[in-house]
């Protein structure tokens, strides 16, 4: 499974596109930043991508995209801060210090199994914050090791190959840094082997994505990969139209490219890609030609595995929540859909810490 936090929040509400229904509401609160009927990449009679999601495009007409409408939580917020701390964690307005993935690692996952969570990041995600793992974090694959002083380095590499003490806490130390060695051994020498003809498109995404298609291909034990659209690009304040084709182009490129690399290694039957963000934008466009904070919008499911097509119900625009899209969908029922219909576990409402039935997008429930 490779969750995928899209930027900071995205202007989901351009991402897929009504062709039927509320045009005119759409119109009129969107009169320049609104997609034109001829532009639209169509995928059914009501609905369609916008014109830089070619490469999603592609996957949605091979089956291999769901689109899960109106996702969002109740009493949302609009800081950045909070709402991505309430996805990370699965438990909005709870105060929980563990990420989703990690409490998934530590109910499933061996205690202390090496790399069973891949964070590609200059610093760990709280989504993968876990009690009993020790997610396995990089940015440069090519230059993980050890950093300090010939002396510190070598103490570090002596300490991580003596002998159980007796002592647990020293115990504990000594096997995190060997775990920590061979871990970045694993990952330098799978990287330094990798290989692909697949275009992964231009843009940071891309390349993150093939850190991960390396891996997968090395056969690393890892069950959970988590990365990020780096940046707060998608924060589309003013002057969105340009900047927004662009990155929709970027993640759209990457995750067409990166599922095409999987299948091209014979792993297309063993990745899922779970694509979210922090919340929506506001429905009607502001005066500088942007949009500002919103609340609810898609998710997006890819992968050989996946039932495609679209889920859940489409946001009336017709009937906002103090100008924005309301929740039709809550995204802890897609989290569900992951955890159980893919991820093939039965627990999904202790993980997740309440009820959110899951949806057939890997065509069960």
């Amino acid at each position: 499974m490779s969750p995928m936090r899209r930027g900071v929040s995205s202007s989901w509400s351009n991402s897929p596109v009504g062709t039927t229904g509320c045009n005119d509401e759409y119109y009129r609160v969107r009169p320049n930043l609104g997609i034109r009927p001829r532009q639209v990449l169509g995928l059914t009679d009501e609905a369609g991508f916008h014109p830089s999601l070619v490469g999603m495009e592609r996957l949605y007409k091979e089956g291999q995209m769901a689109v899960v409408e109106g996702c969002g939580y109740p009493n949302p917020s609009l800081s950045h801060f909070s709402s991505m701390g309430f996805w990370h964690t699965g438990v909005p307005n709870g105060g929980e210090a563990l990420g989703w993935l990690g409490r998934l690692a530590d109910d499933h996952g061996p205690d202390g199994t090496p790399n069973y969570i891949v964070n590609v990041a200059s610093s760990q995600s709280l989504a993968v914050r876990a009690a009993r793992h020790s997610p396995l974090v990089f940015d440069d694959p090519g230059r993980l090791r050890r950093q300090g002083t010939p002396r510190q380095k070598h103490a570090l590499e002596q300490f991580g190959t003596e002998a159980a003490s007796g002592n647990d806490a020293l115990d504990f130390l000594r096997g995190t840094a060997s775990n920590a060695a061979s871990s970045a051994a694993l990952v330098r020498d799978a990287w330094s082997g990798y290989r692909t003809p697949v275009d992964y498109g231009i843009g940071g995404l891309g390349a993150d994505l093939r850190k991960v298609a390396a891996l997968i291909q090395a056969e690393l034990p890892t069950r959970i990969y988590y990365v990020s659209f780096r940046g707060n690009s998608f924060d589309t304040h003013v002057h969105q139209a340009d900047t927004h084709a662009r990155l929709l182009m970027y993640m759209s490129d990457a995750v067409a490219g990166f599922i095409r690399d999987v299948e091209r290694i014979g792993r297309a039957d063993d990745v899922a890609v779970l694509m979210f963000t922090e919340f929506g934008r506001r429905v009607e466009e502001n005066g500088s030609l942007g949009t500002d904070h919103g609340t609810a919008g898609p998710m997006f499911v890819a992968g050989k595995g996946v039932a495609g097509g679209f889920y859940g119900d489409t946001p009336d625009l017709s009937d906002l929540d103090d100008g924005n899209l309301k929740m039709t969908t809550d995204f802890r029922r897609v989290y569900a859909s992951m955890i159980e219909g893919w991820m093939g576990m039965d627990d999904a409402s202790a993980i997740l810490k309440g009820e959110f039935p899951a949806l057939p997008v890997f065509g069960v429930t």
